[in-house]
């Protein structure tokens, strides 16, 4: 068994159909885990969808309306990228619910772990990007509403710019915004988060560790969050087809662990949530965010800790 908990549910799947954003990995990700014995069926927890008081404190009155009742423009779905459809709802919904698990348990066992989650293009009126619901920042304001946090740190980690994270949390002392991304790539308009790492086209493994990792170790050190939520990008993988930054999978293993690790010294709780991943072989994605879960489970290994360290 684990020593924290995994978030899932069948229903994650945002039933695209033939699409660049492979909803299927959600479910691939959940196989895998338990074919290769790195989770049982007693690590799983399975969410709620987010109450709609959850979602409304992030996100417009509006919005919710037209997701609900499927009454978005031509131009908010094309915002969106992705086919409105009573699934992508429910998903959504969902993946905001996991990640406020993810993060109720990270706080309890010091990580937690939803499969699906990183929707950070979206903003509090509208879409973008595959991305309806932000369900890091849902899960940060539940967690705050609770009294369970003060201060969080995003660390994200998707080759594009958590433009939506950056909007959202743009005026708000309480929460730290990194992100590490390729400057060239969408989202043409980034707003900025505390902390934009702009890295050049093909950057590789040693340059992109380079960049982070001090980035993490200062943030941390200065912010003193009360939790991190990463997002682990999938999308800096040198085979990716939305990206254009050159990682390796073992690369890509190195930043999640090294992340975790400096997080896991300083005995900051972690919520991680997946993001893009477009690899041609979707394999690939899928073991890149098995991957994150494995480095939890080595950095949790390495650094045992009482339970009830942020109880």
């Amino acid at each position: 068994m684990l020593p924290f908990k995994l978030v899932y549910h069948q229903r994650y799947d945002l039933n695209l159909g033939p699409h660049v954003f492979p909803s299927q990995k959600f479910r691939l990700i959940y196989e895998t885990l338990l074919r290769e014995g790195i989770a049982t069926q007693q690590d799983f927890l399975r969410p709620d969808p987010a109450s709609d008081e959850d979602i409304l404190r992030v996100h417009t009155p509006d919005w919710v309306r037209k997701l609900k009742t499927g009454t978005l423009s031509a131009s908010e779905i094309m915002l969106l990228e992705v086919p409105h459809s009573p699934e992508l709802v429910e998903a959504v919904w969902l993946a905001a619910g996991g990640s406020i698990l993810a993060g109720q348990s990270a706080l309890r066992d010091g990580f937690g772990s939803n499969l699906s989650g990183g929707f950070h293009h979206a903003y509090p009126g509208h879409g973008e990007g595959f991305c309806a619901i932000h369900d890091v920042a849902v899960a940060i304001r539940r967690l705050q509403a609770d009294g369970s946090i003060k201060k969080a740190i995003v660390v994200d980690t998707d080759v594009h710019q958590g433009n939506g994270t950056a909007a959202i949390f743009g005026n708000d002392p309480t929460v730290f915004t990194l992100s590490i991304h390729q400057e060239n790539n969408y989202p043409a308009d980034k707003p900025p988060s505390s902390l934009d790492l702009n890295m050049d086209d093909r950057a590789e493994d040693d340059e992109y560790l380079g960049a982070l990792i001090p980035a993490v170790r200062l943030a941390l050190d200065n912010f003193q969050p009360d939790i991190l939520f990463y997002v682990g990008g999938a999308d800096p993988y040198c085979e990716d087809q939305l990206g254009g930054l050159s990682l390796t999978k073992e690369g890509l293993k190195q930043r999640d662990g090294q992340v975790f690790e400096e997080a896991r010294r300083r005995r900051i709780p972690v919520a991680t949530t997946l993001a893009g991943g477009y690899a041609r072989r979707v394999e690939d994605t899928v073991r890149i965010h098995v991957n994150t879960i494995v480095a939890a489970r080595e950095m949790a290994e390495k650094y045992p800790q009482p339970s009830s360290a942020h109880g």
